[in-house]
């Protein structure tokens, strides 16, 4: 599987794994691909798991509508609902980075019925988030989200050559894996085109039908944070347990940065394969 359509839309997709595994989806993060997970999916498929990992709207030069409208919470999770019918799963597990967390988050809130189990990596429940911006550091360490609404601004920096991958940098990537998410990026019909689809995840946020996403989740859930993390606070990872009704671990990593897949891909397989055992 290479890639799957939902309406008029094309997802490019990654698969690894034997096709009669349960199926595991791989949901990456901003400004980053399905490359992102590479180290993982190979463990989780090494492992007997079928891990599909899309490049999700935006970042899939077929999937890549107009307007901030259309990048809304709840159309990236009907984006996931169509990977795993396409896949043929009725129920798969789910792990997501950053971006990708939240709308793992969101998938296992408004469509539990189709999680078996939730790992989100580095962010917390979107509801224990948005209570931490007023409450705490957080809405300080976001200053980038405000910035992201500024029409166009956010492309003329980070679209110039070495400006996405210098940024990706300063929130603690390594010089090598920024360099890979901007050539990635860039490849996908070029990269000022490729920013607008991914920065308007942040545009899209004041239109969200679910304001906040305050629906609590009782799909089986590992958070897995790490203390060296420039983006997200302890406050709004503390805030989360409340979000969840069903079995919730937290796992923080020491001295690890926000880019856990990348930064330590095999203590975070270790995490997630344990978890995916539990749903056994």
């Amino acid at each position: 599987m290479d890639s799957y359509t939902r309406g008029a839309l094309r997802f490019d997709v990654t698969e690894h794994g034997p096709s009669d595994g349960e199926p595991v989806l791989l949901l990456h993060g901003f400004p980053q691909t399905a490359a992102s997970w590479e180290p993982v999916a190979r463990r989780l498929a090494d492992a007997g798991y079928r891990v599909l990992a899309p490049d999700q709207r935006g970042y899939s030069v077929g999937a890549r509508p107009e307007g901030r409208r259309a990048y809304r919470v709840e159309e990236l999770v009907d984006d996931v609902v169509a990977l795993a019918d396409a896949a043929g799963a009725g129920t798969v597990h789910v792990v997501g980075h950053d971006w990708g967390a939240v709308v793992a988050w969101a998938l296992a809130a408004l469509h539990p019925e189709r999680v078996r189990t939730l790992t989100a990596v580095s962010v917390p429940h979107p509801a224990a988030f948005v209570k931490a911006m007023a409450t705490s550091r957080q809405g300080a360490l976001s200053w980038y989200m405000y910035f992201f609404q500024l029409p166009a601004v956010a492309e003329r920096l980070l679209g110039r050559p070495g400006g996405l991958a210098a940024a990706a940098r300063r929130a603690g990537q390594s010089p090598e894996k920024a360099r890979r998410d901007e050539a990635a990026l860039a490849a996908k019909g070029g990269l000022r085109p490729a920013l607008t689809g991914a920065i308007n995840w942040y545009r899209a946020m004041p239109f969200w039908e679910h304001k906040g996403l305050q629906v609590t989740v009782a799909t089986p859930t590992l958070l897995v944070w790490s203390d060296g993390d420039v983006a997200i606070s302890r406050a709004a990872v503390d805030g989360t347990p409340r979000w969840v009704t069903g079995p919730y671990r937290l796992e923080v990593l020491s001295g690890v940065s926000h880019w856990i897949p990348d930064e330590t891909p095999e203590r975070l397989a270790d995490l997630v394969l344990e978890h995916l055992g539990t749903a056994a």
